[in-house]
């Protein structure tokens, strides 16, 4: 039976330095990378994507509403939302220009999809709905998708993961130790994660064979593999891990990572991007909004031309008010002093490093 591997180029930083990993490192898996063209993208966001086709082979580019007569698809499906912008509440532009092109791109075919979900981050990516691709987190140090998990330690199937482990588990140290734990059933005080850990913490090897033992009586894509090589892997990657990837292969880093300074009040800041995403991503700070008012003055301009009959990209306040030179002195000012503030506290003071780039819609980013 075929099984496709899929791996989703968002042209952000982990997803290029999971394709680079896996691609170092496992060559003989057959992986098919894709991106979802938004039209939307930065420019620095086109050149990443550019350079690591030249690394990887090929990039299919998938596009949404490819049949309309409007070329951009966001234009295309807000004017069929009747000018309604999406929001952290109503993100209805991953749906329809990321998540239905891709499921239509998997189609029925059984599919794993490789997620670039760090192991120095605490959350989940995307799971799709579709029961036939299964999500893997290869950089984590649990590799799983939490509904896999959940199902793997459900009571109901105690004794045959008992049955498993006792089969796979060595004798030996720690043998009687491991089978005990096994045998914990899920409860208030022994929870789901609190029981993966434990056994992740005891041979990450066996946890992995174990899982894979049981996905062989399901349905999904993985344990309709005859072998997984990622059972193996005891890596976990985290944020330098990532840099020193994409700087060692030739691919480079973004560009919109790079810090420009800016002087306000006699005073000296940096700002850039914190992650990638469309010019116009409601999940971008205010500072980070005036770095696209002064570095793509353009961009910022067509950004401004969505916002009409109310609706607005930040909640409580137009682009045209965040542009305001005192509010931008103001926003400036902020991020002058929480640099300063990491900074006296011996931490970083990048944007990324300050904020966070934690993806808040983590489906955009497939």
């Amino acid at each position: 039976m075929k099984i496709r591997h899929i791996l989703g180029i968002s042209g952000g930083k982990d997803s290029a330095a999971l394709a680079i990993y896996l691609k170092q490192k496992y060559p003989n898996l057959k992986i098919e990378y894709y991106n979802s063209d938004t039209r939307c993208e930065l420019d620095e966001t086109e050149e990443l994507i550019k350079r690591l086709g030249a690394y990887l082979g090929k990039i299919v580019r998938l596009k949404a509403a490819e049949n309309s007569v409007i070329e951009n698809p966001f234009e295309h499906y807000l004017k069929a939302m009747g000018g309604f912008l999406p929001s952290p509440q109503a993100r209805w532009c991953t749906k329809k220009m990321k998540l239905e092109r891709f499921e239509e791109y998997v189609g029925d075919d059984f599919a794993v999809s490789y997620v670039g979900i760090r192991g120095d981050e605490d959350r989940d990516g995307y799971i799709s709905s579709k029961p036939n691709i299964q999500a893997i987190f290869p950089f984590r140090k649990n590799i799983w998708s939490i509904d896999v998990i959940n199902k793997f330690l459900h009571n109901e199937n105690l004794d045959q993961i008992v049955e498993i482990y006792e089969r796979l588990c060595p004798e030996g140290f720690l043998h009687e130790e491991i089978l005990e734990t096994v045998r914990k059933p899920i409860t208030k005080q022994f929870y789901y994660s609190k029981k993966m850990n434990a056994l992740l913490d005891y041979d990450i090897k066996l946890f992995n064979h174990a899982v894979f033992e049981f996905l062989k009586t399901t349905d999904y894509p993985v344990g309709k593999l005859d072998d997984f090589p990622l059972l193996d892997n005891t890596d976990i990657l985290v944020k330098d891990d990532v840099f020193r990837l994409l700087r060692e292969s030739g691919v480079g880093v973004p560009a919109y990572y790079e810090e420009i300074p800016f002087e306000v009040d006699g005073e000296t800041g940096t700002y850039c991007r914190s992650r990638s995403g469309c010019y116009f991503c409601f999940f971008q700070q205010k500072i980070e909004w005036i770095w696209l008012y002064e570095q793509h003055p353009d961009l910022f301009k067509k950004a401004m031309e969505f916002e009409k009959d109310g609706y607005t990209w930040n909640q409580n306040e137009s682009l045209a008010d965040l542009i305001k030179p005192e509010r931008i002195r103001q926003i400036k000012l902020d991020i002058i002093r929480r640099q300063k503030e990491s900074k006296a506290n011996n931490k970083g003071t990048t944007l990324a490093e300050i904020l966070g780039d934690d993806i808040m819609c983590t489906n955009c980013f497939i």
